[in-house]
């Protein structure tokens, strides 16, 4: 089922004061039919009002939505076909996991031996099918969650919708989970919504992404295409484990300048900015263009994490990613040169990016559309 959201707009107003908050503001996204999307950003940024004005929980002040070609802007929410997966699982503790799961159906008055078939169906996608006679509390968190899933699953949902459903989870179990979510859309192909503040979780199972802030789109694309070419400051920063690192800088004579010093070169024309610089995006060189003072090294197996400073980072210290197998200096100065796909430049008063002062919305391919490209290409 494709979703269309158009000028979608939430504003909630304080009675108190008759202070106004924009929630969403004139949100226009098309989400293909049987994608994953990823709705991103930190708290507050209005990912779970777009979530809940699309499920029928909150109505907009003004927008529309489209299932396929319906305007179900006013629709009721049980008339929507959509499934609902809140954090907190919100299972019922004196039932059986056959009876959560089949709850919505008793609603929906279908008969006993259609209900007990589509339960084993659910049951059988989110691999429960054996824990069925189980209560909620002999199960672990991830099992609880799943047996959310299936609940939603079980009505045969037109869109799934699912409101940060790792968050309670720990580390191993977010995994699990969210490989398990991926596996049960790609099985059942149905349209999935899928809002989280941890943008590992959102690039590692999207077909793309929605980044958001205070209301607004920020960039909507591909996971990686997202992460190498954001279109702002806001974005560089809030895709990326290790974050980063962010200085203030200035081009003059088609040169970028760090603190003095002439990091590279660019096409861009003189003016103040501010330079990004992943933490991959480092080279160790004795002679390099870039200095830093050493803090503090971090071994991580494969990889070091070089700590250091520099007086234009925006943050105390510059975290850089390089090959453990290295000689690096144990203290005093580093040098670096700088992979360019990996440094971005920023206007130090818009804050977009140099060179991106295009759309935000790029045009996304569907995973068939993915597919069939491939099919097409000539063999080599």
């Amino acid at each position: 089922m494709k979703i269309v959201l158009k000028n979608l707009t939430k504003v909630f107003t304080n009675k108190k004061t008759q202070s106004e908050v924009r929630a969403v503001d004139n949100l226009d996204i098309e989400i293909p039919d049987g994608t994953l999307v990823g709705l991103l950003g930190p708290s507050g940024c209005g990912k779970s009002t777009t979530l809940f004005m699309i499920s029928g929980l909150q109505t907009p002040t003004s927008g529309q939505i489209f299932f396929g070609d319906s305007d179900v802007t006013k629709l009721a929410p049980e008339k929507r076909g959509i499934g609902l997966v809140f954090q907190n699982y919100a299972l019922y503790p004196h039932m059986t996991v056959r009876k959560n799961i089949m709850f919505p159906l008793e609603n929906m008055k279908v008969s006993k031996k259609e209900a007990n078939d589509r339960v084993l169906a659910a049951a059988t996608l989110v691999q429960l099918e054996e824990l069925l006679d189980r209560k909620p509390n002999e199960l672990s968190g991830g099992q609880q969650q799943r047996v959310a899933i299936a609940r939603a699953m079980v009505k045969n949902p037109n869109v799934l919708l699912l409101d940060e459903p790792l968050s309670n989870l720990d580390a191993r179990l977010r995994l699990q989970t969210r490989e398990e979510i991926k596996r049960i859309q790609r099985e059942t192909g149905v349209t999935t919504i899928f809002v989280t503040h941890d943008q590992e979780e959102a690039m590692s199972i999207s077909d793309f992404i929605v980044v958001m802030k205070e209301g607004v789109v920020q960039q909507i694309d591909v996971p990686q295409k997202v992460y190498d070419d954001p279109a702002n400051l806001f974005v560089a920063k809030f895709l990326g484990t290790p974050p980063i690192n962010t200085f203030v800088g200035e081009i003059k004579n088609h040169k970028v300048y760090i603190n003095n010093e002439a990091v590279m070169d660019t096409e861009f024309e003189d003016q103040e900015i501010y330079v990004g610089i992943r933490p991959e995006g480092f080279v160790l060189d004795p002679k390099g263009l870039f200095t830093c003072e050493l803090k503090q090294l971090e071994v991580m197996g494969r990889d070091v994490s070089i700590i250091s400073t520099n007086p234009a980072c925006e943050k105390p210290s510059i975290r850089t990613i390089v090959d453990a197998d290295l000689k690096i200096p144990e203290n005093g100065i580093v040098k670096f040169n700088l992979k360019p796909n990996k440094v971005f430049l920023f206007n130090k008063e818009t804050e977009i990016r140099l060179g991106r002062e295009v759309p935000i919305v790029e045009e996304v391919e569907t995973p068939n559309e993915q597919v069939e490209e491939e099919n097409s290409s000539p063999a080599e």
